[in-house]
């Protein structure tokens, strides 16, 4: 324990320092002086005394003892000058000092050597040596040592505690110095990537709107290129046909030579065609715009149809086509002619890319999917192509010098024509020995839900309450509308476009309120072939039901309307004579005086020639606009008008707005002829009214003017769930 006071410095700041023990020396010198004999030796006493407080100033230690040694003589002249041997009990006093004033250590040190001390004192001094005279004082420094012992052992352990203490705080205090410094320095660069954060923040939400703006841009190349791509088909497609078909009607004898070169363009004017088919669907996959038409439809059929289109391509390479389908295979859930498409797109690259053999096509059920299997003998693919196999644009064989051609759409459009339906496309190739397509479609849709609010139930569950936060994502609820719909056209439209919400079909207002008694909705729909009657027939059944908004709008049926109210068909560019006669005697027009309305001149030329040169007595008017259409029908009543929808002055539906205001010409079949697919854009309701329960606010009624605008702009509508598409609108 002795030991432990060289580890504590503390120890050492808390000793006492030796001035006291020297003023006392003067003290106890200038008291002496006036009683003695002999001033001499207290002059010396004194100086003494001076010389330990010099030491002191220059070496502490040895100062301190200095004076420790002077004081012990001292005591010792005094005790021996006076003759007091009790006097001698005084040296207890240096003990007493040298453990304050060095420690304890030293207040051993010096008990042994005021003992050694007495003993030699009678010699020194003259004393009496009895053992009264000199135990007494050896015994009281022995007491005073083990006093001072039992004092000073517990406050060494507060002291060597309190040093540990210090120590520690004092790593603790620098390491807090070098972790402050760390966190300075990560706060700086914390500050530094916030700022970058900030910056790459404004720069993500340019490249946002760029990015907006660019999907705008495609989705309205979607909708133009038709127009732009398909008219100047029309042209080429329509004149190398009409000559073809109809040499006759351009008088004097057309060379073989030329015919064939026209059969030529023909062909290829058809290859184009169908690329422009492609592009347009895959546009229209990204852009999350491609319905699917599904019904439950066999297999067999779907497959049938599409072995009778590719046979003539595996009969002209000399290759056999062989189908497998299993027995009782139940029927699909899909759109036919998509799948038609995929299976056309299969078979034509099979029988491209076979040069002997053949195909061999296999349908088999596993569980509850449909596996479609497509293998061909042919030179099969390396496994480094079969990764950019399925990417749009690509191609194998991507040289100028290529045997088969094909823009490279086809195996991505047909992928995603399969994802489409919640399936899987994948591909097994082995070089030298052929190719394998995979296909897997889901046999049906998932089961419907039983109607009523007893689905949620069971008396059978216990509410054992949550301990722990939830951490799986919430899924969200599905969207759920009544629909009265008499021709059935909304409900068709909804299913095929919305799969994920739950439609009900309702029998009027007295339906939608049993409907919603049972369950909620978002939302009841009234179809009507007009949006005024619409709402007449409403008030007539009581009104819209009071739990939610009601929507009227007017969607035809195909029966009722199959391209645009008013109109008898719609032929989409480029036309082909054969369909063009074909629609004209479908509406009952196989002779007589025939308008065509179109603002291209050479569509104007194309479409009277094709009538002309048929055999039949067609008469031909051509209008450029819509004005001169109107102006030719007043003084003419054709017996069927060729209408063209895009025009400058007036469109297509304004003019059949006319059309059917007028009575005498109310009944003249209108055939559409355009360049824009309907499936792309269509047409579905001339109107729209929307009631709300409650009434509409001013600020509810101000959002939905503010949405409007943007829900019909050119391009991708608003988000109406998002809160910049939608600010402060009510959830209804």
């Amino acid at each position: 324990m002795i030991a432990s006071n060289a580890h504590l410095p503390l120890a050492a700041e808390l000793r006492a320092p030796a001035w006291p023990v020297n003023a006392v020396i003067f003290v106890c010198v200038s008291t002496a002086a006036l009683f003695t004999t002999s001033p001499l030796i207290f002059v010396l006493f004194a100086a003494a005394a001076a010389v330990c407080v010099a030491l002191e100033l220059w070496r502490p230690t040895v100062g301190k003892v200095a004076t420790l040694a002077t004081l012990a003589a001292l005591i010792l002249w005094v005790a021996a000058d006076a003759g007091q041997p009790p006097l001698l009990a005084l040296l207890v006093a240096p003990v007493l000092c040298a453990a304050a004033l060095l420690g304890l250590p030293a207040a051993l040190i010096t008990a042994l050597a005021g003992t050694l001390l007495l003993l030699a004192a009678p010699r020194l001094t003259g004393l009496p040596a009895d053992g009264f005279t000199i135990g007494i004082p050896i015994a009281l420094l022995w007491i005073a040592c083990a006093a001072l012992a039992m004092v000073y052992y517990p406050i060494w352990d507060v002291i060597r505690w309190a040093g540990e203490y210090y120590d520690r705080t004092q790593r603790q205090l620098a390491e807090a110095g070098e972790r402050k410094l760390i966190l300075e320095q990560v706060t700086a660069e914390l500050s530094h990537t916030n700022e970058q954060l900030t910056r790459m923040n404004a720069l993500a939400q340019g490249l946002h709107l760029a990015a907006e703006e660019a999907r705008a841009a495609k989705q309205q190349f979607v909708a133009n290129v038709s127009h732009e791509l398909r008219t100047p088909l029309n042209m080429i497609i329509g004149f190398s046909e009409m000559i073809l078909d109809a040499p006759e009607a351009y008088g004097a004898r057309i060379p073989p030579a030329l015919l064939a070169d026209l059969a030529v363009i023909r062909r290829n004017a058809g290859h184009l065609s169908e690329l422009v088919n492609d592009v347009l669907d895959l546009s229209q996959i990204e852009a999350d715009q491609m319905a699917l038409h599904r019904e439950y439809v066999g297999f067999s059929e779907v497959l049938d149809s599409a072995v009778i289109g590719v046979r003539p391509l595996y009969q002209s390479r000399g290759l056999y086509l062989r189908s497998e389908v299993a027995e009782n295979l139940p029927a699909i859930f899909c759109d036919p002619t998509r799948i038609r498409e995929v299976l056309l797109n299969l078979l034509s690259n099979a029988g491209r890319y076979t040069d002997t053999g053949g195909v061999q096509i296999r349908a088999y059920r596993e569980g509850a999917q449909l596996t479609v299997a497509v293998t061909d003998t042919g030179r099969g693919i390396s496994p480094q192509d079969l990764g950019r196999l399925f990417q749009p644009f690509s191609q194998l064989d991507a040289s100028l010098s290529r045997r088969n051609g094909g823009a490279g759409l086809g195996l991505s459009i047909s992928r995603q024509f399969i994802e489409l339906h919640d399936g899987r496309m994948w591909v097994d190739s082995e070089v030298g020995k052929g190719t394998t397509f995979y296909f897997q479609l889901p046999l049906a849709p998932a089961g419907p839900l039983p109607e009523t609010a007893a689905r949620w139930l069971d008396p059978d569950w216990e509410y054992v309450g949550r301990t722990t936060p939830s951490v799986i994502p919430r899924t969200p609820l599905r969207s759920r509308y009544l629909v009265c719909d008499s021709n059935g056209a909304l409900r068709n439209l909804l299913e095929h476009s919305l799969p994920d919400a739950e439609v009900i079909p309702v029998d009027g207002v007295a339906g939608a309120r049993a409907a919603l008694a049972e369950q909620m909705a978002d939302l009841f729909l009234f179809n009507d072939l007009s949006v005024v009657v619409g709402f007449d027939r409403l008030d007539a059944q009581g009104g819209p039901p009071p739990e939610v908004p009601t929507l009227v709008c007017a969607v035809a049926s195909p029966q009722d309307e199959p391209a645009v109210r008013g109109a008898a068909a719609r032929l989409v560019k480029p036309i082909l004579r054969r369909t063009l006669l074909d629609t004209l005697a479908q509406v009952g027009v196989t002779s007589g005086v025939v308008l065509i309305v179109d603002d291209e001149p050479d569509a104007l030329q194309l479409f009277g020639r094709l009538l002309v040169s048929a055999e039949r007595a067609y008469r031909v008017l051509t209008a450029g606009t819509g004005v001169e259409a109107l102006q030719i029908l007043e003084n003419h009543a054709p017996d069927a008008i060729l209408l063209d929808l895009v025009m400058p002055d007036m469109d297509g539906y304004e003019l059949l707005a006319r059309l059917q205001s007028d009575p005498a010409l109310r009944d003249t079949p209108v055939i559409i002829i355009s360049a824009r697919d309907p499936a792309t854009y269509p047409i579905v309701s001339r109107g729209l009214a929307l009631a709300h329960p409650d009434g509409l606010s001013a600020r509810q009624l101000l959002t939905v003017i503010n949405f409007t605008p943007r829900l019909f702009a050119p391009g991708p509508a608003a988000d109406p769930t998002s809160p910049a598409a939608s600010p402060g609108a009510p959830a209804s």
